[in-house]
């Protein structure tokens, strides 16, 4: 709750109705408990709006005896207090920990234990103890990028095997990709997001079901009514221009809609403003244009760029900078959209460190007469996977300090899509998350960012801030 996305306030109202769609099915469907795997809010520092609406869902999950469980995600996470601990003094949810919590009847309980978000640097000192239980079966709520999805920080397999409990299922936040996968004898599953934080996620927005029925575990996959996103996907041949990408957009009903219209191909270049202002005209909500080609502009030609083509704006100021290739890199990965914004510095840091790891030529500024026509560089399509060695601090100092204010800037500023230009797919590379075709088949039921912990910001404590 509480981003803001492409800077729409009706998009951040779409957040919080996820949350309330799915508290209003679970008090229909009269569940045991509703479980949060973390980042319920967007930012450390929510506005009030925001935890206002939260604390009347919650209310009503209350009013219908049905217990909030949850633990803390990386947006969340506060070198102080928590807000899960704030909602639950106020007896509206309850924090996971390594206790288990039972729900469910006698002989078809299920234990459940919780797992914040821990940093990367943290992970080795974990001892994974978890108190005993006599439940029908049991399930860890943790918060992390974990093995077998993609992106992958964490194993999963160690995990299971350090843990003093045998944990039937995983029931993870983090990555917005639904999927669902076995290791070992572990269910271990994501449910997505339950609104769209990028336009790298295609597939339907929803939730899982957790059942346990004579002592057999399932997990189901329910769907959820979100804003309807159109992406308009245009592959130009040789010759063809803006106009067929008018055609292409006319095809389709944008009424109040998100559209994303991305242009590959051979084509001749186009300018994303006048796209953007056709869908916006037959009715869009947002209109974004994202062109992935790397078009060379002649040096004789001049460019034309308007307050309606931002995007380009910046591209030809940042071919004029003269940055090294490393920097050009980080600009990608900043500026592009497809990464998540809780991923920015994790990402930004890898980069560095490959650069750094291939010797210090990257860093070095480009002379005046060898500028770019482009501002990504090939290095760009490298995997963040072959990204290791020191870390960002290590780099020189000059494009350190600019990498580390530009990804605090990208991470710190509210919208989990950098760019606002609605590009996909997320986390470039390796760090990309699966397609929906790329996950492991979920049951549906219904046919049926790492970000490390900021400075308090002054903030001395919740109470102070309410």
């Amino acid at each position: 709750m509480g981003y803001q996305q492409y800077h729409e306030p009706r998009r951040r109202r779409d957040f919080l109705r996820g949350f309330e769609s799915v508290i209003e099915d679970a008090i229909a469907d009269d569940v045991d408990a509703v479980v949060h795997a973390g980042d319920l809010f967007h930012d450390r520092r929510p506005d009030l709006q925001d935890l206002q609406g939260v604390v009347a869902a919650l209310r009503d999950l209350r009013a219908a005896d049905i217990p909030f469980l949850a633990i803390v995600g990386n947006h969340e996470a506060k070198r102080s207090g928590q807000w899960l601990d704030l909602f639950a003094d106020l007896d509206l949810a309850e924090r996971l920990d390594d206790e288990p919590r039972l729900v469910g009847g006698e002989g078809d309980d299920l234990a459940i234990y919780g797992l914040d978000h821990v940093p990367e640097s943290e992970r080795d000192e974990l001892e994974y103890e978890f108190a005993d239980h006599d439940a029908a079966r049991s399930a860890l709520v943790a918060h992390g990028l974990f093995g077998p999805f993609d992106p992958a920080e964490w194993d999963t397999e160690h995990v299971l095997d350090s843990a003093t409990v045998d944990f039937d299922a995983m029931l993870l936040g983090d990555n917005h990709i639904p999927g669902k996968q076995q290791v070992e004898d572990t269910w271990v599953t994501y449910p997505g997001s339950t609104e769209r934080a990028s336009a790298s996620e295609r597939a339907d927005r929803g939730y899982n079901l957790v059942t346990v029925d004579d002592g057999d575990l399932r997990i189901t996959r329910r769907t959820l009514e979100t804003r309807e996103f159109v992406f308009v996907d245009v592959e130009l041949a040789e010759g063809e221009g803006a106009d067929v990408v008018r055609d292409r957009v006319r095809e389709h009903d944008h009424e109040d809609a998100v559209t994303i219209v991305t242009v590959e191909g051979e084509g001749e270049p186009i300018s994303p403003g006048p796209i953007e202002e056709l869908a916006s005209e037959q009715g869009a909500l947002i209109a974004r244009v994202n062109d992935r080609r790397d078009l060379e502009v002649a040096e004789d030609e001049e460019l034309e760029v308007s307050f309606a083509d931002p995007d380009e704006a910046v591209r030809q100021r940042v071919r004029e900078m003269g940055l090294s290739s490393a920097a050009r890199d980080l600009d990608r990965v900043i500026r592009d959209g497809s990464i998540a914004d809780s991923n920015v510095r994790e990402s930004a840091r890898r980069r560095v460190s490959g650069h750094r790891e291939d010797g210090l030529d990257a860093f070095e500024p480009v002379p005046e007469d060898e500028l770019p026509d482009s501002p990504i560089p090939e290095e760009a399509a490298k995997s963040d996977d072959s990204a290791s060695g020191p870390t960002q601090e290590d780099a020189s100092d000059a494009d350190a300090d600019a990498v580390a204010s530009a990804a605090e800037s990208a991470s710190s500023e509210g919208d989990g899509d950098p760019s606002t230009d609605g590009t996909e797919p997320s986390d470039d590379g390796s760090e990309t998350a699966p397609d929906e075709s790329e996950t492991a088949p979920v049951d549906s039921d219904a046919s049926t960012d790492e970000t490390t912990p900021r400075e308090n910001d002054g903030q001395s404590s919740m109470e102070e801030y309410l």
